[in-house]
C-alpha cells in the first residue's frame, strides 16, 4: 500500500500532515479526503455564522507529489425581507 498525506489548507494557512495514511486505491484516498472535509465543513459552519467567506481544503500528496484536492467554501448571503 502507498502512503498518502492529507494537508489541510484554511485560507493562506497550511497544516501539513506528517504521518499520512496507507491506502490501497485512489478511490479510498478520495473517500477519506471527502469524509474528512465534510467533518471540517460541519465544524466551520457551526463556528462561523458571520457571512465572511471561509474556504477550507484538503490537499493530498504522496511521495511523488500532489494527488488530488477537495475544497469547500462556506458563505452566508443574507437578503433583506
Amino acid at each position: 500500500m502507498k502512503r498518502f498525506y492529507f494537508d489541510i489548507r484554511e485560507g493562506d494557512e497550511i497544516i501539513p500532515d506528517e504521518e499520512g495514511l496507507e491506502l490501497s486505491t485512489i478511490e479510498k484516498v478520495h473517500e477519506e479526503a471527502a469524509r474528512s472535509l465534510a467533518d471540517m465543513a460541519r465544524d466551520a459552519i457551526r463556528a462561523r455564522g458571520d457571512g465572511v467567506p471561509h474556504e477550507i481544503a484538503i490537499e493530498v500528496r504522496d511521495d511523488s507529489g500532489p494527488v488530488l484536492q477537495v475544497k469547500f467554501t462556506f458563505e452566508v448571503d443574507r437578503r433583506k425581507h
